[in-house]
């Protein structure tokens, strides 16, 4: 019998959510949100750019999809910006019973014990019965599988680094890339993700978790930037960057122990290939790299790229089929707020083309 599910939001990552469902014999779709009142009444297929219907019609009437009773939803409306809201929704769909797999907030990819945030989803979710996994590709795959699987074949680990390395030039996300990061903004202006704190709430997570996979407690977390100005004005599919506004960035999460970093997460965020000439390089268009210094040292690097020629869309497709290749475990999971470390191996099962 397949799991019924609910895709809760149609946008970036839920579009393809929508695709990957439907891509699952062991999956049914019975029911999708929307926020945007031009979506209502829209057949799913069309919400996924599919070229066919898949028989369901959008709603913004988030009661009617809760009464439908589905064994899961795949949750991936924007958190970023409604920290609030969302978690108040998580903790909405937990207390009626309904597992969840959900893209953000990020910080509940491996939440502090005693997360004063998380307490109130992880006791919905335990008094229901049901669990909660949040995960993506990054916070989530690449810093969570990939690192762990790759310290399998080590015989001694000094420091693992999980980096992106990516030209953000196509992800069409004015909000993302202006307000939460501040591309297009006065060097001197600091942008949420970069107010103090702000880096460790949304990867604290993947090094403690990382640090956890290893068996090792951190001792601290510190992070680190900086960033380049744009040398004349160049568009970008999300809008103008003017010269002299922040157009790269490069950061690091570290988890330390003691006076050292062990677990790093570091991220290299360009609007153009030729900025930030002396940060690390992609492999291929863009990547996620693992490198594990020790004995002996490793470095992996996981190249991007949809079957559109954009490597934007690849990293949509993986966040989005993470959740949705997650599903069938997190209904069969304990209940609670589960973790990678928690799951069994999450494979592509089922979707091999014949």
């Amino acid at each position: 019998m397949a799991y019924r599910v609910v895709q809760w939001a149609t946008g970036n990552v839920g579009r393809h959510t929508l695709a990957g469902i439907d891509a699952r014999p062991d999956l049914q779709l019975v029911g999708v949100f929307v926020s945007n009142p031009d979506k209502v009444g829209h057949d799913a297929g069309e919400l996924a750019g599919l070229e066919r219907k898949l028989g369901v019609a959008a709603t913004g009437d988030a009661d009617e999809l809760l009464a439908l009773r589905p064994d899961c939803i795949v949750h991936t409306a924007m958190a970023d910006d409604r920290l609030g809201e969302a978690l108040a929704d998580l903790e909405r769909f937990l207390a009626a019973g309904i597992n969840v797999v959900s893209s953000g907030p990020v910080f509940l990819q491996y939440p502090e014990p005693d997360d004063p945030m998380a307490a109130p989803l992880v006791a919905a979710a335990k008094g229901a019965g049901v669990s909660l996994f949040v995960n993506g590709v990054d916070p989530g795959f690449a810093n969570d599988a990939l690192p762990l699987v790759l310290s399998g074949v080590s015989e001694r680990i000094e420091e693992v680094r999980c980096a992106e390395v990516l030209n953000y030039n196509t992800y069409n996300q004015p909000m993302v890339l202006f307000d939460i990061m501040g591309f297009g903004r006065d060097l001197h202006d600091v942008p949420l993700l970069l107010s103090p704190g702000v880096l460790t709430m949304a990867w604290g997570s993947v090094v403690r978790q990382i640090a956890a996979g290893l068996g090792v407690t951190l001792t601290g977390v510190t992070e680190w930037y900086e960033r380049e100005a744009a040398p004349e004005d160049f568009e970008i599919d999300a809008g103008t960057i003017e010269a002299g506004t922040a157009a790269a960035l490069h950061f690091e999460v570290r988890g330390m122990v003691g006076d050292r970093p062990l677990v790093v997460l570091e991220h290299v965020t360009r609007l153009r290939d030729d900025l930030g000439a002396g940060w690390p390089q992609p492999a291929g268009h863009g990547c996620y790299r693992v490198q594990i210094t020790g004995e002996p040292n490793y470095t992996l690097d996981l190249q991007l790229m949809g079957t559109d020629g954009d490597h934007n869309t690849a990293g949509l497709k993986a966040t989005a089929m993470r959740l949705v290749n997650a599903v069938p475990d997190v209904v069969d999971a304990a209940p609670g707020l589960v973790t990678a470390l928690d799951l069994p191996l999450i494979t592509g099962r089922g979707l091999v083309a014949t």
